[in-house]
């Protein structure tokens, strides 16, 4: 009775949803030192705490900026690489906010389980798209043929290891606080490891599907932030004490516009529009295409309110442009959002940032908690909006399955296009 006693109390401090010292082991948050580099402190000594901040946050906003810049210029293959990097950095911030806040030091074997987790989960997100964008390449290889054909069954045995260890790991008075953490780690793995692999996916479909709905989160941010700063009276959020309606209105209105600006400059470059493919002779990514429908200028009929105010009566505008409008809006009025689930997670459990990363900014989930919301809506898009069948798809399947099936699909297409008139008696001979 008394060791069921015991443990209830030990585990009952961890599972308090209170804002209590109880929850936390009754020891204090950490305070969060000052990361600003040296030379900046110098360099902004004369002002206030509320400009200081300002300076640092636009000075190092605009540096992220430049390094988002050299990234694109560098490919695809940096990008995906970078994505990659992202995510792992922001599954060890969060995972390390667990192992702090339940004081989980001598849990056995629970950072080496979240991190075998992380590898089981990345396992099969990248092998299912290294099947899909790389079919050629894999058929070509037989130690990857074989890897593509049991790649499902091969991740749910990896996955299985790791549970089964979970399982030997559990002991005695800690059995709450390790399923805590189980969990944690799960959670985190859906809301990290799925969101990055979507934004691979919104990749392939294109730069102009990565870099626009990015870009405007971005601005989304910068211009709330400026808003705020200047003009901010009302608040908006509790959550969030320092965002205000001003800073969030203003913004909308400066995303949207800035969307349209950028989808018009980026829809008349190929190797922003084009399918990112893998070139199987070169071994290489290639962007190189005839742009579809919308990324072609069309004409567009202006609605008669709005004649007297514009003074034009038609406009060429990118398809794409009206796209535009809908990833604009999303990432000012619904990608906030992802920022107040995260203020609400950190005040959950007494801490300021995520990390220390990013001076100013504070960690990488800090700046990527919009972005993660973004990227599963832009996907849900191509696939409701934009996306069709995809023929080369369809082909590859075709390709892998035994002669006999594939003439016996090739007689049920020629008599389906018989019966529609569109193969001829000759044709048909």
């Amino acid at each position: 009775l008394q060791e069921s006693e015991s443990e209830i109390k030990l585990d009952g401090e961890t599972a308090s949803d209170s804002e209590s010292k109880s929850e936390f082991g009754g020891s204090p948050p950490v305070p969060t030192s000052d990361d600003t580099p040296e030379v900046l402190n110098r360099a902004l000594s004369n002002l206030s705490s509320r400009w200081k901040n300002w300076w640092v946050r636009g000075i190092l906003t605009l540096a992220m900026i430049t390094f988002f810049f050299i990234i694109i210029y560098l490919g695809p293959m940096v990008l995906m690489t970078i994505v990659m990097c992202v995510q792992i950095k922001c599954f060890h911030e969060i995972i390390t906010i667990g192992y702090n806040v339940y004081h989980s030091y001598d849990l056995p074997w629970f950072r080496t389980l979240s991190w075998y987790f992380l590898l089981c989960v990345n396992y099969f997100f990248y092998g299912e798209t290294v099947t899909d964008y790389f079919f050629t390449l894999v058929q070509r290889e037989e130690p990857l043929r074989i890897l593509s054909k049991y790649h499902r069954f091969i991740s749910f045995t990896l996955y299985l290891i790791g549970f089964c260890m979970f399982v030997l790991s559990l002991v005695k008075k800690h059995y709450r606080l390790q399923f805590y953490m189980f969990g944690w780690t799960h959670v985190t793995l859906l809301i990290v490891v799925t969101q990055s692999h979507l934004i691979i996916h919104n990749l392939f479909e294109g730069m102009i599907w990565f870099i626009v709905p990015i870009s405007c989160v971005i601005c989304n941010d910068i211009m709330a932030y400026m808003f705020g700063f200047f003009f901010g009276r009302t608040p908006l959020i509790k959550l969030s004490p320092k965002k205000t309606w001003e800073g969030f209105i203003g913004g909308f209105f400066a995303t949207v516009l800035f969307g349209l600006l950028l989808s018009y400059v980026m829809s008349g470059y190929r190797c922003f529009t084009c399918p990112v493919e893998f070139n199987n002779d070169t071994n290489s990514f290639t962007i190189d295409c005839q742009p579809s429908e919308l990324f072609q200028l069309q004409e567009y009929n202006i609605p008669l309110v709005l004649h007297s105010l514009v003074g034009w009566k038609t406009v060429w505008m990118y398809p794409f442009q009206i796209h535009s409008i809908a990833l604009s809006t999303f990432a000012s009025l619904i990608g906030p959002f992802g920022g107040f689930f995260a203020s609400g997670f950190k005040r959950a459990f007494k801490i300021k940032d995520f990390a220390n990363t990013i001076p100013g900014h504070g960690g990488i989930m800090d700046r990527f908690d919009c972005q993660y919301l973004m990227a599963t809506f832009v996907n849900v898009y191509i696939a409701s909006f934009i996306r069709g069948p995809n023929p080369s798809k369809l082909i590859q399947q075709f390709l892998t399955l035994r002669p006999d099936q594939q003439l016996h699909i090739f007689n049920m297409l020629k008599a389906h296009l018989v019966d529609k008139g569109m193969l001829g008696p000759l044709e048909d001979a």
